[in-house]
Order: C-alpha cells, then sequence, then structure tokens
C-alpha cells in the first residue's frame, strides 16, 4: 500500500527542484540556429600559411597526423592533416618556430565521407 505522507514529501521535493532550476540561467543553446561564443584559447581547425619546411611541427605531434611534401629544391609544396588521427593537442602550432600553423575557430570539421577528413593545402609561392 502507498504511503499518503510520504507520496507527498517526494511530490514537494520534486517540485522545490523545478522551482529550483525555473529562474536559473539556461544551459543548452538552441545549436545550429545559435552557437556559441568561443574562447581564444579554442583548438579547432588547422590552417597554415608561410611553412618553410623545417620539419618541426612533423616531430612534435604525437599522433601522427602531419604530413607535407617538399619539392626539388626543399620548398614544402603541398601540407597535409589528417583529422582522423589529430587529437587537437596543438603542440604542431605551440613548437612552430615560424608560427606557420595556427588553429581557428571552427569546430563544424564532421563529414559522412574520410576522405573530406584530410585537410590539404597547397603552398603559395614566395
Amino acid at each position: 500500500m502507498i504511503n499518503p505522507i510520504k507520496a507527498s514529501i517526494n511530490l514537494i521535493n520534486g517540485m522545490l527542484t523545478v522551482f529550483k532550476h525555473l529562474f536559473k540561467r539556461r544551459v543548452t543553446l538552441e545549436y545550429p540556429e545559435k552557437k556559441r561564443v568561443l574562447n581564444d584559447n579554442f583548438r579547432g581547425k588547422l590552417v597554415t600559411k608561410g611553412c618553410v619546411g623545417c620539419g618541426v611541427c612533423k616531430k612534435v605531434c604525437p599522433s601522427g597526423a602531419i604530413d607535407y611534401v617538399k619539392n626539388d629544391y626543399g620548398k614544402v609544396t603541398s601540407y597535409t592533416f589528417d583529422l582522423k588521427k589529430c587529437i587537437f593537442c596543438g603542440n604542431c602550432m605551440y613548437y612552430c618556430p615560424h608560427n606557420a600553423i595556427s588553429m581557428i575557430n571552427e569546430y563544424e570539421l564532421g563529414s559522412e565521407s574520410k576522405c573530406d577528413l584530410k585537410l590539404s593545402y597547397k603552398q603559395e609561392n614566395e
């Protein structure tokens, strides 16, 4: 048999919980329409510009997600980041002596195809 006193106490506790959270700021956002403001230290999509091909980024990458191709003269012609391997640790960005790698605030990197998870950049002729 149901104890009416215990049921009433549980009902009051539940209503107090509802009223406690009723006037608090909402935690969730309506994602596709509203996007969160990101911190300056956010580590998102990797981009490169002005790489000289020193190889430091490739050495410090713990997951081996970075690859580049050099031409006959030792200049980097193309750069590839493999997002299937990348753990977004930021080591490549922090240890690059020429500040050629940066991580931008773009975080919508999901894809239905594995081929789309390789970011390739052609090096500009300087």
